[in-house]
């Protein structure tokens, strides 16, 4: 698919120096630059997504895990422990 893009005169400098210090075209820089974007934002739309799926399930059922129990699960496994999570409760 070809598509064009008009960048004002700043912009485009900006990209053709970064393609010569990376020995890349402009062409190769722009891609780069759009797939980087497109990737980070269909994660934070994926992480949105999950929060408010959770949202949704916890004021469905009100099932829950602390803070503490969280940070206290999260502390041992950062100690190299093989813990299963906390159980949620209401």
């Amino acid at each position: 698919m070809a598509t064009s893009i008009k960048l004002d005169t700043t912009l485009q400098d900006r990209v053709r120096h970064l393609a010569e210090l990376r020995r890349r075209t402009p062409h190769w820089i722009m891609c780069e630059a759009i797939a980087q974007y497109v990737e980070r934002e269909e994660k934070r739309e994926s992480f949105k997504q999950e929060a408010m799926q959770a949202w949704q399930d916890y004021q469905a059922t009100g099932l829950h895990v602390t803070h503490e129990e969280m940070d206290a699960y999260l502390a041992r496994l950062e100690a190299g422990e093989d813990v299963e999570p906390p159980a949620c409760h209401d």
